[in-house]
């Protein structure tokens, strides 16, 4: 895909290099890391990309050889990154992560990317006028994060405007990024969405909101809201356009889809991956439910493998497995290799 192509998904946000541990235990005590690449809104483009979709990544790296390396291993994906500019003065940002879930207490990150290139992100250096044209433009909370001119930016995509495409906002809670800033801002740029994707637990967390009806409540403009629920599955809030009454009561269609069964590998991406999975199907106008099942299926992908991104199932599999009936569906158990097209899919 060319930059002057027009993508289904604009997907806007710092990546970094990440470098992976050797083995689980404390940062201090790992004696050695693998390089990868790490960042939310170029997951979304990597996984959409490989399931078939036009996307492009929108960015600013360093004119460095971790630059060299994101943009190089974003576009092996069939992600257009014309639109990544290079930075000469700031560098690429990079972190170290331990092998541990996200969520528990020994997880531990050190980011490298005050002063980043990606941080210099802002309306004077990534105009609305200057991005390529989609379907869908796809940012996260972590990008308002890194800095005013960033903030700044999500606010200018994010205000209403003729042409603008649907706007999918992750809400992406990371607090080790907001110290001493007040993450409330994040509510108000996922008001100005029309979907959204955020955790209970990061909703609770970041702004003492509890429960998926909370939630809702709370973001009443947006006319798909989806709430993760971790093991219990998404609760999805959504309403034809038009439909919806200004305040947060109405014609809501709720879909309550469960999560599936999966042999964990390394419990990282998944997050990202299952936007991918939803707006993939979005894109091609599947129903509510299904929506949200494809989500699930591209998350379990990432999960039975140990890095951030891998290949989808065929969009064929994805879709029988998707249509099937609520018995069948709770009955599956995925575990490693299960996206090969000759593997046998185990239930329960």
């Amino acid at each position: 895909m060319s930059g002057t192509t027009p993508a289904d998904v604009v997907c806007l946000g710092e990546s970094m290099v990440t470098f992976l541990p050797s083995r689980p235990g404390r940062l201090a005590d790992v004696p050695s890391f693998a390089r990868g690449i790490g960042g939310a809104e170029s997951n979304v483009a990597c996984a959409l990309a490989a399931a078939g979709h036009r996307a492009a990544w929108v960015s600013r790296v360093g004119a460095d050889g971790f630059g060299d390396h994101l943009v190089e291993a974003v576009a092996a994906y069939g992600v257009d990154t014309s639109f990544v500019r290079r930075d000469p003065s700031r560098p690429t940002g990079i972190y170290f992560r331990t092998a541990t879930d996200r969520a528990t207490d020994v997880h531990e990150v050190a980011y490298y990317r005050a002063g980043s290139a990606a941080s210099a992100m802002s309306p004077a250096t990534v105009p609305c006028d200057g991005l390529p044209a989609g379907r869908v433009l796809h940012l996260s909370g972590i990008t308002a994060a890194l800095s005013a001119d960033c903030l700044a930016l999500l606010h200018e995509l994010t205000a209403p405007r003729e042409g603008r495409p649907l706007v999918s906002f992750d809400v992406n809670f990371r607090p080790g990024l907001w110290r001493g800033e007040s993450p409330a801002v994040l509510l108000d740029l996922a008001r100005r969405a029309d979907v959204v994707f955020v955790g209970e637990d990061e909703a609770e967390e970041a702004w003492g909101v509890v429960g998926a009806a909370a939630i809702r409540e709370a973001l009443p403009e947006p006319g798909v809201v989806v709430v993760k629920r971790g093991a219990d599955g998404v609760t999805v809030f959504s309403h034809e356009p038009g439909r919806r009454p200004s305040n947060a009561g109405g014609a809501d269609e709720v879909s309550h889809v469960p999560a599936l069964r999966v042999d964990v590998v390394a419990p990282v991406g998944a997050g990202d991956a299952f936007a991918a999975g939803f707006l993939s199907a979005t894109l091609r106008g599947l129903p509510v439910r299904d929506r949200a099942r494809h989500g699930h299926l591209m998350a379990a992908a990432v999960l039975t493998v140990p890095g951030d991104l891998t290949e989808p199932p065929a969009r064929e599999r994805a879709d029988r497995l998707a249509a099937l009936d609520d018995d069948a569906w709770g009955r599956l158990r995925l575990g490693p290799g299960w996206t090969g097209d000759d593997t046998e899919v185990r239930t329960t």
